[in-house]
């Protein structure tokens, strides 16, 4: 139990640091912190062979409750970078008392690929206050969820807290980033924060100062993205810039409860039914036959007689070139057969006439000499070949 700085002797704040096998005892609905420091996992590994380089090795650390892949859900972890210590925090509730919870700290170092362990056992403890009645949750702008961890940081925040609230017993509840409420990345620019939600409890109702956000005028200003207007922010705006439009006010003597009904999960035994006749070992071999001849036999057979059909009527009755001809008159033939020889004379006519290009399509000069350049027509030149552009010489 740690008393944050300036919050007084009503400010509970579970601290501990980091050691093989501790056993640590933190309260139900009490904000639980365990720094896991890399300075103490430093002697786990070999020296480093240049004297000065071992305080810079990189270490992360990995955290699961014992015989499980992951934590506990109540608890959250935390490392920005390699070279920076890991947190453990997170607030246990009340069906978690009684129980002891193990968790396994495994060390990596990056540098030598070495690894240390350690356990550490929680102990969850009831507490006589627990849960407070009077809940406020604030979200503070400029700070990222590590930092808020810090022992000072968050003493000074219960503190001003405390003395805009004026309570007998304040507790820091939970702590939680922005980034696991749908908040975004913030950009890497003028060093923005990504914003952390504070959790706190007290046992007197909310203070005039707190519930200033509620009326009318500063709602209006919410409702337009414009900063409410709150007598006691100067207090906490040296230090933590708070987003009063999403402050939360919960009182949990007003709370209904919701009450799930669950079904009644019985004896796991199913009922009696009789008893199980399985079928004979002897069983009757069914005849698919009937079944073929009508999914295929049936099918194929009008198939083939409508092919047959089919391919008589296109080749079997066909008059042919020599039965039309017979059937056509004479004199039908003749008027044929002499349009087919005109078209032919004025085709040959056609290709061996004499004709004037158009001015258009011909080149007027030569564009390198500037000489102009003749047409040039052979007697015997296929005119449907000719191209309508003539390229110049």
């Amino acid at each position: 139990m740690h008393n944050g700085d300036g919050a007084g002797a009503g400010l509970v704040t579970i601290l501990s640091r980091s050691h093989a096998d501790l056993n640590v005892y933190p309260s139900a609905g009490v904000l639980f912190v365990h720094v896991l420091e890399r300075e103490y996992f430093k002697g786990e590994f070999p020296p480093y062979p240049k004297s000065g380089d071992a305080s810079n090795d990189p270490i992360t650390f990995n955290t699961n409750l014992m015989g499980y892949p992951d934590r506990p859900g109540w608890l959250r972890y935390i490392q920005r970078t390699p070279h920076s210590d890991g947190v453990l925090y997170g607030s246990p509730t009340a069906e978690h008392v009684g129980k002891s919870t193990v968790i396994e700290i495994t060390a990596y170092n990056r540098r030598s690929f070495e690894t240390a362990r350690h356990n550490l056992v929680i102990n969850i403890m009831a507490t006589e206050e627990f849960p407070l009645p009077y809940q406020a949750e604030f979200y503070i702008r400029n700070m990222n969820v590590e930092e808020m961890l810090a022992s000072e940081v968050l003493g000074d925040f219960l503190g001003a807290v405390k003395n805009v609230w004026q309570p007998e017993r304040l507790n820091a509840i939970n702590i939680t980033s922005a980034l696991d409420r749908g908040g975004r990345v913030p950009l890497p620019i003028n060093d923005l924060k990504e914003g952390v939600y504070v959790m706190v409890g007290a046992d007197v109702s909310f203070s005039s100062c707190l519930r200033e956000v509620e009326n009318p005028h500063n709602q209006l200003r919410c409702s337009q993205e414009m900063e409410p207007v709150i007598s006691c922010d100067k207090k906490f705006r040296a230090q933590f810039h708070i987003d009063w439009c999403k402050i939360s006010l919960v009182d949990i003597n007003k709370v209904v409860p919701v009450y799930v009904t669950r079904p009644d999960p019985g004896s796991g035994v199913l009922p009696e039914i009789g008893e199980y006749n399985p079928p004979p070992e002897s069983l009757k071999s069914r005849d698919y036959f009937s079944d073929f001849i009508v999914t295929l036999a049936v099918p194929a057979a009008v198939a083939c007689v409508l092919f047959f059909i089919l391919g008589y009527t296109m080749c079997c009755r066909r008059e042919g070139v020599k039965k039309r001809n017979m059937q056509t008159p004479d004199i039908q033939l003749v008027h044929h057969n002499s349009i087919q020889k005109s078209s032919k004379e004025l085709r040959s006519m056609s290709k061996n006439r004499e004709i004037s290009w158009p001015l258009s399509t011909l080149p007027v000069f030569n564009p390198v000499s500037g000489e102009v350049v003749p047409p040039i027509h052979p007697d015997n030149y296929e005119t449907t070949s000719m191209p309508l552009m003539q390229t110049q010489a």
